[in-house]
């Protein structure tokens, strides 16, 4: 049996294991997709996030622009910040809506993008935020023009916030200029992009993703393969992912007719 047909009975039971709407049942002589073996070791880049920022976002807080501050600081943090959302930390509305962990670090009401960069610079202990805000500004910038359809103008907007070198945020910009590159037919491009925000961040479950959708697009189906399998491992709540079955689907779809 060749490895294409191999692969097709591999995300046969993939789906039949973690998808739980997949309707076919593989032979049980197929290979799982989550097998160990095909979990390669990330690079000795960053491999846990060490310092974890928490950002109140009940009602109180939400209204005083607590959601913007949870983008920012999301969008300008370096791989090994972690950044995520919590309940109140204290006179919700009137006291603290930022902590930084492990120090138990409370921040003073921070509702803007300005003070969000200050957050982060104090974090990480550099003098200027200010690249990382711009880079990130071009980014939403770039997501809206890929709203639209406007590629190009996308490709151009994220090349710039790349150019900036700034100190965080970086890797998401690779994973969205990824995505920019695939959409205008550009493979190659996109899976050096991904590949770029995977040595930033091993353990980015999104650009796992963007990886395995250049291979895919390149038919490289067994890569592709073990990319969605490290996200699902990364990531167990895809498989109740509507477009991550989606994907799974579409690489069995080809795999099938290179089998046939």
């Amino acid at each position: 049996m060749n490895s294409c047909a191999i692969s097709f009975l591999t995300i046969t039971n993939t789906l039949s294991r973690h998808l739980p709407s997949a309707a076919t049942s593989p032979p049980k002589s197929s290979r799982t997709l989550l097998a160990p073996r095909h979990i390669r070791s990330p690079p000795t880049v960053i491999l846990a996030a060490k310092t974890e920022i928490r950002v109140c976002t009940n009602r109180t807080c939400r209204r005083q622009g607590s959601a913007q501050t949870l983008e920012v600081l999301t969008g300008i943090a370096p791989p090994d910040v972690s950044v995520v959302s919590c309940g109140c930390l204290s006179r919700c509305g009137a006291g603290p809506n930022v902590v930084v962990l492990p120090d138990a670090a409370f921040v003073g009401h921070c509702g803007t993008a300005a003070r969000a960069s200050e957050v982060m610079m104090s974090v990480c202990g550099v003098s200027d935020g200010g690249k990382s805000l711009e880079a990130f500004g071009l980014r939403k910038r770039a997501e809206d023009e890929l709203g639209l359809g406007n590629l190009s103008q996308a490709e151009i907007l994220l090349s710039k916030a790349l150019e900036l070198q700034a100190f965080g945020g970086v890797h998401i910009i690779y994973k969205v200029r990824s995505t920019v590159r695939l959409a205008s037919g550009n493979h190659l491009g996109a899976l050096e992009d991904a590949n770029e925000a995977l040595t930033l961040a091993p353990l980015y479950v999104e650009a796992h993703i963007c990886q395995g959708d250049a291979l895919l697009a390149s038919d490289r189906f067994d890569a592709a393969e073990k990319s969605y399998t490290t996200a699902l491992e990364l990531d167990p709540t895809l498989r109740r992912s509507k477009s991550f079955k989606a994907r799974v689907s579409k690489l069995e779809e080809k795999v099938a007719a290179v089998a046939a």
